[in-house]
């Protein structure tokens, strides 16, 4: 069976609700087979990120390589890159590969924790959006990257015309952050899809972004169009978050089980 290949290139997080973990998870909800480059290892848990640690760009690059040279992908996505160096790295590689590639450009954990240096941001606006099939920065990440903050549903298309500057084909711009439903907007400039979903009453939520941006990677592996994969993947993220489940003593995981009938917080 010719089974979708998604890759990811992401950073570790050791308690296996966000970063490359959630990623893989998502990936095996989805049918498709999960492989990683990683990029960085933190020591993190439902409290926080306790450190991190980069790998150096020459074993980011190698992991790529051996992947992408013998086993192939049919799509990209990428997480945390920590740093400058890593971005551009990740970047030029991504340009180099015939697939279409998620970029989701993480700044910040789910506690508030950087996860990219300052000095990476214009790394990430000249090298790394420009070769994003779709972008999916949250409010945090559109303000961290533009300066333009969103707090209201209709300013959604501000931070979207701000993203799409830099040069993605679509960006999905993640409303969560705003009172009311769960409202993103998704566009290239010229289309424009509005997704709603009601709030779900559940503090666990760690690793939403990562796995709604793998959830689009495999819906785009699959070889559904970009709104298609999106919404698909919208679908998929409500789920988990409606089904997130506690998990020490802060924030708890999205549950990435729940479409297949066995899902974690099931016990």
């Amino acid at each position: 069976m010719n089974r979708p290949r998604v890759l990811t290139v992401a950073g570790s997080d050791s308690g296996g609700g966000a970063g490359i973990q959630a990623d893989l998870k998502t990936m095996l909800a989805h049918g498709v087979h999960g492989m990683s480059v990683i990029t960085a290892v933190t020591a993190q848990n439902s409290l926080g990120v306790q450190g991190a640690w980069e790998l150096p760009a020459a074993a980011v690059r190698a992991q790529y390589r051996s992947v992408v040279d013998d086993i192939g992908v049919q799509a990209v996505k990428t997480g945390m890159l920590s740093s400058a160096e890593l971005v551009e790295t990740v970047a030029e590689l991504v340009a180099g590969t015939a697939a279409p590639a998620v970029i989701d450009p993480v700044g910040v954990s789910k506690h508030g924790d950087p996860l990219l240096a300052a000095a990476a941001l214009d790394s990430v606006r000249t090298r790394l959006l420009p070769v994003a099939t779709v972008a999916t920065p949250n409010l945090d990440e559109v303000a961290q990257l533009t300066g333009v903050r969103v707090e209201s549903e209709p300013q959604l298309r501000d931070a979207a015309a701000a993203v799409l500057t830099y040069g993605p084909r679509w960006v999905l711009i993640k409303g969560g952050h705003l009172a009311g439903d769960a409202v993103d907007l998704l566009t290239d400039g010229t289309e424009e899809h509005w997704l709603r979903a009601p709030r779900r009453d559940n503090r666990h939520t760690h690793g939403t972004g990562c796995t709604l941006a793998s959830a689009v990677a495999c819906g785009l592996a699959s070889g559904r169009s970009v709104p298609e994969a999106v919404r698909a993947a919208k679908e998929y993220v409500t789920g988990a978050i409606e089904a997130g489940f506690a998990l020490g003593a802060g924030i708890g995981p999205v549950d990435h089980g729940w479409n297949l009938g066995r899902g974690t917080s099931r016990g």
